[in-house]
């Protein structure tokens, strides 16, 4: 469930590409779109169903004549529908932390890149839930005209690929050549070849697996709980007035630990003071690490919405592949007719290659065409944003394979 932003300012070599440039998409504005009303809402998992219901999406590239070269990329925890090029008007969306930062996933989308915009329609949309342009919990509730809060419906990441299929056939589209997505977002890719079997030519599920850890359920409670218990929480009613940052702050570095490895925090901080010589005998922020965690939550509430992060979490928490074989992996993944690549990283506990080759050795024995690679990475869970090169290379090959 790692955070783009942060993956990408913590890696001081990351290059991108910038707008008018061979290998960028260029400049991008998001679009939006109605799918669920009153007479069509959309049904949830949680026995409810939602309407109005927009959605904000993204498209680089071109659909072709047979409409058959659609990728649908799915994004992570605190994503959004900008993956790729430069956004041409941050401020407009209430977003200006965007105006030096391409998409979240740029390095991978792009002329000659991964997913190449020349060959492939790239799409990407904001899921159900968040707080970039989609419904969610600070959108008005019809009911009352003020924002939902917690009256917002629990979702699911069944419910997100529900909405996600209305959009595809919004835009015109049967079957998608591919899904991709990292960590949340290779979930969302794996409940696309459950669910929709008989839509999907191939499945990129990268830094995920079948289900989150009993550690990882863990740390989402303390996240959550540390955000319900901010006095400016109010029940989830802030929206207005003063707003739970101290316990999204906390939420977010608890959370930005996970998505590092003992490695690659140790080569970033080892045991560094801030002052550079040693203790200044004082409670205050003393290592390295706990500024650059300190300044992680205070960036992060800027642009996020603490019940977003409640939501999204808890889908996160609930999602259990199993559930398509009443509780076995392996019945459930005979559901499965595309193509999948599956790519773990050597030092991701959050989800680790030990669980990513559980889903690969169940879908083996159910005789489903899969490829799987650990590929060997400091990074930890971030490595999904930062190994572009390597899997970079691992995708092009999958998918120009025939």
């Amino acid at each position: 469930m790692s955070d783009p932003l942060d993956a990408f300012t913590g890696k001081s070599d990351t290059k991108f590409d910038a707008p008018g440039t061979a290998r960028s998409v260029g400049w991008t504005a998001p679009e939006k779109v109605r799918l669920a009303d009153e007479r069509n809402p959309l049904p949830l998992d949680c026995g409810r169903t939602i309407a109005p219901v927009d959605v904000e999406y993204e498209t680089y590239g071109r659909l072709n004549q047979k409409r058959d070269n659609a990728i649908l990329i799915l994004h992570a925890l605190s994503g959004d529908a900008h993956a790729a090029g430069w956004l041409s008007d941050p401020d407009g969306l209430g977003r200006p932390w965007l105006k030096s930062r391409p998409g979240w996933w740029d390095n991978m989308i792009g002329p000659g890149k991964a997913f190449d915009t020349t060959k492939y329609f790239v799409i990407c949309s904001n899921i159900l839930g968040s707080c970039y342009g989609s419904t969610g919990p600070s959108s008005p509730d019809p009911e009352t005209g003020r924002p939902y809060g917690l009256r917002f419906p629990v979702v699911t990441v069944g419910d997100w690929v529900r909405l996600q299929a209305r959009l595809v056939d919004h835009l015109g589209i049967r079957r998608l050549f591919a899904v991709a997505g990292g960590s949340l977002g290779g979930q969302q890719a794996l409940e696309w070849a459950l669910a929709y079997p008989d839509r999907v030519e191939s499945a990129i599920i990268i830094a995920a697996t079948a289900r989150l850890s009993d550690q990882g359920l863990a740390f989402n409670a303390v996240a959550r709980q540390a955000i319900t218990t901010d006095p400016c929480f109010n029940g989830g009613n802030y929206y207005g007035g003063a707003t739970p940052d101290r316990g999204l702050a906390v939420a977010r570095m608890l959370g930005h630990i996970t998505y590092l490895s003992e490695i690659s925090m140790r080569r970033k901080f080892g045991r560094r003071f801030c002052n550079g010589y040693g203790p200044g005998f004082q409670l205050g922020v003393e290592f390295e690490v706990e500024g650059y965690l300190r300044h992680q939550g205070e960036a992060f509430v800027e642009r996020f919405d603490a019940n977003s992060y409640l939501y999204i979490t808890r889908a996160a928490d609930y999602y259990d592949a199993a559930k398509w074989g009443d509780g076995d992996l392996d019945r459930a993944c005979r559901r499965i007719q595309s193509k999948a690549l599956l790519v773990s990283f050597s030092s991701d506990w959050l989800y680790p290659p030990a669980q990513m080759k559980e889903l690969a050795l169940a879908m083996g024995r159910g005789r489903k065409r899969v490829s799987y690679a650990n590929i060997s990475s400091s990074y930890g869970h971030d490595a999904f944003l930062l190994e572009v090169e390597k899997l970079a290379h691992l995708v092009r090959c999958f998918l120009e394979k025939r």
